[in-house]
C-alpha cells in the first residue's frame, strides 16, 4: 500500500509543479498582485501604443523605428508569458502549473527574452551605420536586410530556447514538485532535480554567458565608432541629437544585459533563489514597461507623432 501511495506522488510530481511565489500573507499577496497588475498594465499599453505608433506615422518608417516595433512587441510578448499566471496565482490556493505548461512557459519565456538580446545588438549596429557610414547605410539596412537581421535574431532566441528546454525537461522531478519561483525558469527547476545538474549549469551560464559577452561586444565597437564620429561633429545640433537616440538604446542595453548578467552568468546564481525572485521582477516587467518610456521621453520623433496621433484623434 505505501509503495503504491509514493508511485502516485512521483506520477503528480511528474505531471505538475507548484509556483511557490512569494511568501507572505494574505495582505502581502494583495501588495503584490496591485503591483505586479499595475506594471503589466503600464507594459501593455505603453509597447501597444508604441507599436501603433510606428505602424501609423508614416515619418517613423525606417530600420531604427523598425527595430524599435519589433523591440515593443518582444516586451509585450515576454512580459504576457509571465505575468497572467503569476497573477492569477497570487490568489491561488493551488499555485499548480502543470508539467506541459512549464515546459511552454520556460520555452516561449527563453526564446522571447534572448531575441531581445540579440535584438538590442542589432540596434547598436543600425545606430553605428545610421551614423557612421550615412551614404551606405539605405542600401545596407533596406528592408530585407532589417527583416533578415530580425529573422536571424528570432533563430537564435530559438535555438537557445529548444537547447535549454530541451536539457531542463530531460532531467527527472522526483523529490519535490514545488518550485521557489514565480515562473517558470531554469534555475529553480535545476533546484529540484534530482538528477546530475552539471552539464545543464554549464550550458546555462556558457550559453547565457556567451551571448551577453558576444552581444556586448557588438554594442560596444559599434557605441566605440559612434563615439569617435560623435566628437568629429561640428554640429553641436547633430551631436545632442545623436546622443539623446543613442542614450535611449544604451540604458536599455543596461538595465537589460545587468539584471540578465546576475541571474544567469554568474556563479552561484543557482543557489541564490530570493534574490533571483526580485531581479526577474526587473526583467520580466519593469524593464518592459520602462522601454516604450525610455525611447518615447528621450526620442523628438517619437514624441512628435504621438502629438499627431492625439490631434488626429481629436479632430475625429
Amino acid at each position: 500500500m505505501p509503495s503504491h501511495s509514493n508511485e502516485n506522488l512521483s506520477k503528480l510530481y511528474f505531471q505538475d509543479f507548484v509556483l511557490e511565489g512569494f511568501g507572505g500573507g494574505l495582505e502581502t499577496q494583495a501588495m503584490l498582485f496591485t503591483v505586479f497588475l499595475a506594471l503589466y498594465m503600464v507594459t501593455v499599453l505603453g509597447n501597444i501604443l508604441m507599436i501603433i505608433v510606428i505602424t501609423l506615422d508614416s515619418r517613423l518608417h525606417s530600420p531604427m523605428y523598425f527595430f524599435l516595433k519589433n523591440l515593443s512587441f518582444l516586451d509585450l510578448c515576454y512580459s504576457s508569458v509571465i505575468a497572467p499566471n503569476a497573477l492569477a496565482n497570487f490568489y491561488s490556493s493551488s499555485k499548480i502549473i502543470s508539467f506541459a505548461g512549464c515546459t511552454t512557459q520556460l520555452f516561449f519565456f527563453s526564446l522571447l527574452a534572448t531575441t531581445e538580446a540579440f535584438l538590442l545588438g542589432v540596434m547598436a549596429y543600425d545606430r553605428f551605420m545610421a551614423i557612421c557610414s550615412p551614404l551606405r547605410y539605405p542600401i545596407t539596412m533596406c528592408q530585407s536586410a532589417c527583416t533578415r537581421l530580425v529573422l536571424g535574431a528570432y533563430c537564435g532566441g530559438c535555438l537557445n530556447s529548444v537547447v535549454q528546454t530541451s536539457f531542463t525537461f530531460h532531467l527527472p522531478f522526483c523529490s519535490s514538485n514545488r518550485i521557489n519561483h514565480f515562473f517558470c525558469d531554469v534555475p529553480p527547476l535545476l533546484q529540484i532535480a534530482c538528477g546530475n545538474t552539471a552539464i545543464n549549469e554549464l550550458l546555462l551560464f556558457g550559453i547565457c554567458g556567451l551571448i551577453i559577452v558576444g552581444v556586448t561586444f557588438v554594442i560596444l565597437i559599434s557605441y566605440g565608432y559612434i563615439i569617435v564620429t560623435i566628437l568629429r561633429m561640428s554640429s553641436g545640433a547633430g551631436r545632442r541629437k545623436v546622443f539623446s537616440t543613442c542614450g535611449s538604446h544604451m540604458t536599455a542595453v543596461t538595465l537589460f544585459f545587468g539584471t540578465v548578467f546576475v541571474m544567469y552568468a554568474q556563479p552561484g546564481a543557482i543557489e541564490s533563489m530570493e534574490q533571483g525572485k526580485v531581479v526577474s521582477v526587473f526583467y520580466t516587467l519593469v524593464i518592459p514597461m520602462l522601454n516604450p518610456l525610455i525611447y518615447s521621453l528621450r526620442n523628438k520623433d517619437v514624441k512628435e507623432a504621438l502629438w499627431r496621433l492625439g490631434q488626429k484623434h481629436m479632430a475625429m
